[in-house]
């Protein structure tokens, strides 16, 4: 079969077939025609399509055309190896099928009945191109910084139509992106650019992004990834532990950081200053009130760059003042703030007061006075309280300007004859121009004025006028004192009255003085002889080897020493040692008594019982003693005057239970008679058995002080006739037998004076 010429082109339209312009005869018997026609079809590349073409009745040449040209006739079209006429003739069946169909199948195809004259309608091919795999530029990773804006950027190349493009992070759809097309040179064939816009973090860091592209040759699309790898200066976490301190307390700071690439160093200020000795991510320190104002910063740096944290300390402290007030001056009628700021942790309460005043005026910073008089004139206090930490106050002084105002006291006082005073002080603001001071028909403003002087003296709180009055007379405390002072805003006046003050004499003024001295020295000494007594007191209660039996001293009146015995008494070696007991108040008692009892330590070897005050006293209270222990010196007598004073009668007898002795200072040994007399016999109410022990006063006869009698104590005391008026005062004399030193020690008090002598009354108590 010989290949025909397509019939001439008709007008692009497609629709049911036309006859040709001169048809042939018509067979009697059937009309040709299509019975069916190629159709409009999409085809993906690659893949099979058909397009149909039967022809019925008729039994000529058919031929399909490929934009209007033909592409041959027969079964095999051996121009296209990919084309075919399938079907049979004897069926009229002239279907045209594209194998692995291309971008070149892409056009419009008509099937045409040659000697029919007959052509089908026009068929348009469609073939769908699926876009190449699409591509993310810097795939597989992108390295990126973090903080820098980046887009990813994805293309699908060479798709008919052109592909759509989804991004995708970590599975989720993402918006946003901007997708753009440009259409190949084939005009058929299109890319597909898309960006998505990051603006990537540390966080992003492994974050892998993926980009699909679809169209209609391939709806499930294809799809490619990409991973980031981020690098971004170290990211810091600052913390302090404890987190709330006090004042003067230790915390550590601690620097927990990450980075990509790894840190290179640390670095440590507070408020801005370096601290050259923190290197570490560990800052460890002892906080003060600055901790809370001044915030300490750590900043680690790497090779991309540092990252400064900063962070305040919650320090708990008492108020520091930020805002010092400032003294104020205006005039009367303003208005005024004053202003004080204060800084403490916990939150503090603020008040503002008048001084001297509870009334509180502000809790603010700011205290706002309106229309301000010469009263609100004077110091304001501004108090700030810390609960449980501390409190912290400031004074500041407001002056109001105005007329002066005279605070003098209206009543002053002067001496009759002598200078006097009269003064008036000006404390308000502004100072003033002048004062006056007016007085019967006198007015002076500085200067002399006979009697009267002015004088203007400024002190750091005002102004003081004083009028000085010389030789006050009587008229002068009948007289009005006008004190009058002007200033820019007006004058000021006080009336001032003198009146006489009263004077004691110096006579009376010293007397008291004295008196009061005297009083007071006698309380100390009274008070100090009570204590040293108590004392010493404590010291003299002693107990017997019998349980039953406590011997207490009471000292009782002094003796004065006659004159001219004193000299002698001075030089007895007993009396010395009493003197030392006296004046030595840091002598034990337990020395003076051994000093005592070296004496007498023969005499008491013969006791019986030995006596409990070493030496002081001989009492043997329950038991006779020999007659030869008594000692009478009735015949150490001179008939001459009187020596002591008259001795009251003794109020003391056995029969109470007490053993007095009395005792007196006594001359030479040349004063008394040689020999002893007995005594007489025991007075009224004492134990018989008892007499031979006591030592009595009666036998210094001749001496009316000393009658011979019964009134007297049972215990008595004599003294032995020395052999010679050579032997040394206070020796122990033969003739006073073995009791003779423990009786004259036994009555030596250390409260007594040197030229005096005590009675000391023994008790014995059973």
């Amino acid at each position: 079969m010989t290949e025909h010429q397509a019939l001439p082109a008709r007008p692009p339209a497609c629709g049911a077939p036309q006859a040709l312009a001169n048809p042939p005869p018509l067979s009697p018997v059937a009309q040709t025609r299509f019975v069916e026609e190629p159709e409009d079809q999409t085809v993906v590349a690659g893949q099979r399509i058909v397009l149909s073409c039967v022809v019925l009745n008729y039994s000529g040449i058919v031929q399909w055309t490929k934009d209007g040209l033909a592409l041959g006739m027969g079964q095999g079209l051996k121009a296209w190896p990919r084309y075919r006429i399938v079907g049979t003739a004897d069926s009229g069946q002239y279907n045209l099928e594209i194998t692995d169909a291309e971008l070149s199948d892409d056009a419009v195809y008509e099937c045409q009945a040659t000697e029919a004259a007959l052509r089908s309608r026009r068929a348009k091919l469609t073939v769908l191109i699926p876009p190449e795999d699409p591509t993310i530029d810097g795939a597989p990773e992108i390295l990126l910084r973090a903080g820098t804006p980046y887009n990813l950027t994805c293309r699908a190349r060479s798709a008919k139509p052109a592909a759509t493009i989804v991004w995708y992070r970590d599975g989720l759809q993402q918006d946003g992106a901007i997708t753009s097309t440009e259409v190949l040179a084939d005009g058929k064939r299109e890319t597909t650019t898309s960006q998505l816009a990051i603006n990537p973090t540390d966080l992003d860091i492994g974050r892998v992004f993926s980009c699909r592209s679809t169209n209609d040759a391939i709806p499930a699309g294809k799809e490619t990834f990409v991973k980031l790898n981020v690098h971004h200066p170290p990211t810091v976490t600052l913390s302090i532990q404890p987190q709330t301190v006090q004042e003067g307390e230790r915390v550590v700071f601690t620097c927990m950081a990450t980075a990509n690439p790894e840190i290179k160093g640390y670095r440590w200020a507070k408020g801005g200053v370096i601290i050259e000795d923190a290197k570490e991510n560990k800052y460890d320190t002892q906080v003060d009130y600055t901790f809370f104002t001044e915030p300490v910063s750590c900043e680690v740096h790497n090779d991309i760059g540092s990252t400064n944290v900063s962070t305040l300390v919650d320090v708990h402290f008492a108020p520091r003042i930020v805002v010092d007030p400032k003294p104020t001056i205006t005039d009367i009628g303003s208005d005024v703030t004053l202003t004080c700021v204060w800084s403490g942790n916990p939150p503090l309460t603020l008040t503002w007061t008048k001084k001297e005043s509870n009334m509180v005026l502000s809790n603010s910073n700011q205290l706002y006075l309106k229309s301000v008089t010469q009263a609100d004139a004077g110091q304001y206090v501004c108090k700030a309280i810390v609960p449980r930490i501390g409190v912290g106050e400031r004074e500041v002084t407001l002056f109001v300007n105005g007329p002066p105002i005279i605070s003098s006291e209206a009543v002053q006082y002067a001496v009759r004859g002598d200078r006097g005073k009269v003064e008036c002080f000006i404390g308000s603001t502004p100072p003033p121009d002048r004062i006056a001071w007016a007085w019967k028909e006198n007015i002076l403003e500085a200067g002399t004025l006979e009697r009267y002087t002015v004088e203007r003296t400024n002190t750091g709180s005002g102004v003081l006028s004083t009028l000085t009055i010389n030789n006050v007379m009587d008229a002068d405390f009948q007289t009005r004192y006008n004190c009058t002072a002007w200033n820019s805003f007006g004058p000021g006046t006080a009336i001032i009255q003198l009146e006489e003050k009263e004077v004691l004499p110096v006579g009376i003024i010293a007397g008291a003085t004295i008196g009061a001295s005297i009083l007071v020295i006698s309380f100390l000494v009274v008070l100090a002889c009570f204590l040293y007594r108590r004392r010493k007191g404590s010291r003299k209660d002693v107990t017997l080897r019998k349980l039953d039996i406590k011997v207490e001293t009471v000292n009782r009146e002094p003796l004065t020493l006659h004159t001219d015995r004193e000299e002698d008494t001075a030089s007895v070696s007993t009396a010395t040692r009493v003197m030392k007991a006296i004046y030595s108040s840091f002598k034990d008692d337990v020395d003076l008594k051994q000093d005592l009892r070296c004496d007498t330590i023969d005499t008491r070897e013969e006791y019986e019982l030995k006596d409990p005050t070493n030496g002081y006293y001989n009492v043997r209270a329950h038991e006779d003693r020999p007659s030869s222990r008594t000692v009478l010196y009735a015949d150490y007598r001179n008939p001459g005057p009187a020596r002591y004073d008259t001795r009251p009668p003794s109020r003391l007898s056995h029969s109470s239970g007490y053993a007095q002795l009395n005792t007196y200072s006594r001359g030479p040994a040349s004063d008394y008679n040689a020999e002893a007399a007995p005594g007489p016999g025991p007075p009224p109410g004492t134990a018989g058995g008892e007499t031979a022990s006591q030592l009595s006063y009666e036998n210094y006869g001749g001496h009316a002080a000393f009658p011979a009698g019964a009134g007297y104590a049972t215990y008595r005391l004599g003294y032995g006739q020395p052999p010679s008026l050579d032997r040394a005062p206070y020796d122990a004399y033969d003739p006073m037998g073995k009791y003779a030193s423990a009786t004259r020690f036994s009555y030596t008090s250390q409260h007594s004076d040197y030229g005096q002598r005590f009675q000391q009354r023994m008790q014995t108590h059973v």
